[in-house]
């Protein structure tokens, strides 16, 4: 435990002594919500427009966290950061020289940025909340309404999970441009690809941030035809985590630093 205790507290140096990550973790606050808020604006505007099977399936607490598909931008940069940093700069060697213990090593600073990022998280869904239904109007949902609590949770969470699967990425790829050049297409355009096609719509589905992205909706799509709920979804992207997790643990004890 007395070295469990002190990597915890070597990590949470690292990561606080380093600007850039400072500023990665509030460009995702600031992105996620400014976004989410214009967004709920511009439907306020236009929700008279709206066709009646639209009405229906509007989902206001949603629209709020419309901002998370460029705010996990900035926390992929930060997971990226948390691991590859110390690879580019040379300073894993010493790392690993004072924690032998490669497993140790990688879940302390996995442990301590997973809860950085789950803080930052909660700050942002509840902030990108009550921003967006405040320009909502009208067309507002409370808090204490069917499945919004759940929810702003589940988008503290899927922006934890987001960093998580970050660092188990650039733990396998361990340089930072290796790592983003992987990570930002697959994001951003494969996801995107895949799950707009309708002819591989249903392996969309199954990715990270598709399948993640579930827990932030409260009013379900009867057209959608998404085989499991908000809950499956978080345990679909939790499983992706896990997997990259694992597989730079391996790589980590079998690669030379």
């Amino acid at each position: 435990m007395p070295v469990v205790s002190q990597v915890l507290r070597s990590e949470w140096t690292k990561i606080r002594s380093v600007r850039s990550t400072v500023w990665t973790l509030a460009a995702a606050v600031l992105v996620t919500v400014v976004v989410g808020m214009l967004i709920c604006l511009l439907m306020n505007k236009e929700f008279d427009d709206l066709t009646g099977s639209d009405r229906i399936t509007f989902d206001p607490t949603g629209t709020s966290f419309a901002g998370m598909g460029l705010g996990q931008l900035a926390l992929i940069v930060f997971g990226v950061l948390v691991v590859s940093s110390e690879y580019s700069t040379g300073m894993i060697r010493t790392s690993l020289a004072a924690v032998p213990q490669r497993g140790t090593f990688l879940f302390g600073k996995i442990a301590v940025a997973a809860v950085l990022a789950l803080v930052v998280g909660l700050i942002t869904a509840f902030l990108a909340f009550f921003a967006g239904q405040a320009a909502l109007g009208g067309h507002r949902a409370a808090l204490g309404d069917p499945n919004v609590l759940r929810a702003v949770l589940g988008a503290a969470l899927y922006m934890a999970l987001i960093t998580v699967f970050s660092m188990g990425v650039a733990a396998v790829l361990r340089g930072p441009m290796l790592s983003l050049g992987v990570l930002m297409p697959f994001f951003f355009l494969v996801s995107t690809i895949l799950s707009s096609v309708s002819a591989t719509r249903k392996i969309g589905r199954y990715l990270p941030d598709q399948a993640g992205q579930r827990i932030m909706r409260t009013v379900p799509d009867p057209g959608d035809g998404t085989p499991y709920g908000p809950w499956g979804g978080l345990g679909i992207m939790l499983a992706w985590t896990a997997a990259a997790v694992l597989c730079g643990y391996v790589l980590l004890k079998k690669r030379d630093a």
